[in-house]
């Protein structure tokens, strides 16, 4: 039976998986047992951000030597979701996610993974990709048996600047559609960034040049799979939403018993925060998401105890406009 471990682990520059061969050498982890990985790099979050880049190369590398795989082959079966910006307190990380085959019985937290078609140039953000999302999100689950995910990742391509908000956009209804928590008639192309009452609180997108296609990675409970881990996930309101944060927590066990948590967020596009300004869409020298992902990470991991927190901007139909989610995986107590 299988059970997913986790493993989250710092980074001393975006280059760095010294923690990962730790890990490795130590044989609390075997080469072949990581399947997917979600982390935070300390560049710019944007279109230019080579550090999602660089970091995803090290890692390849690193286990092309271990397991004697090509890097282009382990990096088509092996999702990595990187977000750049590690703004205030955030701290550079990578949270590993790997499966053991192991005697157990019961019900636990499984992962899924897909990848989708290469999304040719032009593609981003139009129905053909968030048709292409769905299609990838079914065959996940279906392939998982995660048959009602609580928490579905996609790391989605972009062409341009201006482009990566429309994918992120595409991406979120796609997975929206799949889930059922958008209608399939209502999230459409024309929808995209316009009604933003269309959205998913379960789901969490990245964009940028490093991927050729979009990859997802699932995270819910299924059978087959051995006990150990627990997930939660809550919406957002505003980025101010401490009790969210709060509540989520206490729903795991209070915050030492959190192994990772994951957040995204928006400025709010009315330019305003519980009827107050705010100035984030307005600052010329810095890039509105720099500002977010600095306030929303202070709240998230004043909660956690720890700057090791997945923090990223860029919420569209990602839980309530001007808001976004929250979400947490916590050790489950034995039973």
């Amino acid at each position: 039976m299988p059970r997913l471990l986790l493993e989250r682990v710092g980074m001393a520059h975006p280059g760095d998986v010294s923690a990962i061969a730790a890990l490795l050498d130590s044989g609390r982890l075997a080469p072949g047992e990581i399947r997917a990985v979600v982390g935070k790099t300390e560049g710019n979050g944007g279109l230019n951000d080579f550090t999602r880049g660089y970091f995803l190369q090290s890692l390849l590398h690193l286990l092309a030597a271990r397991t004697g795989e090509p890097p282009a082959a382990l990096a088509a079966r092996i999702p990595c979701l990187l977000s750049g910006g590690t703004e205030g307190v955030l701290s550079p990380h990578a949270v590993l996610f790997a499966v053991r085959e192991e005697p157990a019985a019961g019900r636990g937290l499984a992962l899924g993974t897909g990848f989708g078609p290469r999304l040719p140039p032009g593609a981003a953000g139009t129905e053909a990709h968030i048709a292409a999302v769905e299609a990838t999100v079914r065959a996940a689950m279906a392939a998982s048996g995660i048959a009602d995910p609580g928490l579905v990742f996609v790391k989605t391509p972009a062409g341009s600047l201006a482009g990566m908000a429309r994918a992120r956009a595409a991406a979120a209804l796609g997975a929206a559609r799949a889930l059922g928590d958008v209608p399939q008639a209502q999230a459409s192309q024309a929808a995209l960034l316009r009604d933003l009452s269309l959205f998913s609180d379960r789901v969490a997108v990245s964009a940028g040049i490093e991927v050729p296609c979009d990859e997802v990675i699932l995270l819910g409970e299924a059978p087959g799979w051995a006990p150990g881990l627990a997930l939660a996930v809550r919406p957002m309101r505003d980025v101010l939403d401490i009790a969210a944060v709060q509540g989520l927590a206490a729903a795991l066990g209070g915050p030492a018993r959190l192994r990772a948590v994951f957040a995204k967020g928006e400025p709010d596009v009315t330019g305003h925060i519980r009827g107050q300004r705010h100035t984030m869409l307005g600052d010329t020298d810095l890039d509105a998401q720099r500002h977010l992902r600095a306030a929303l990470g202070a709240v998230v991991a004043a909660v956690a105890g720890d700057g090791r927190v997945f923090v990223s901007g860029g919420a569209e139909h990602q839980g309530p406009a001007g808001g976004g989610l929250v979400a947490a995986i916590a050790e489950q107590d034995a039973p």
